[in-house]
């Protein structure tokens, strides 16, 4: 049981010590905002476009009444 206790440390101490020495540990949240914004940003274009285009959609006379 002792030796196993002791593999799983060496194992986990080795992990952290990679995941420690890797330089690109934050670039996933500038990814993660980056690609949030843009989301925002094509949902108000879309929203926008339904916006202008159901507007002209009310405004066309159709000699109904």
């Amino acid at each position: 049981m002792k030796r196993y206790v002791r593999t799983i440390w060496t194992l986990v101490s080795a992990r952290i010590a990679v995941l420690r020495a890797e330089p690109e540990r934050g670039e996933i949240t500038t990814t993660v905002i980056v690609t949030a914004l843009m989301a925002i940003a094509a949902i108000a274009i879309i929203a926008i476009i339904v916006a202008k285009l159901t507007e002209k959609a009310n405004s066309i006379n159709l000699g109904i009444g």
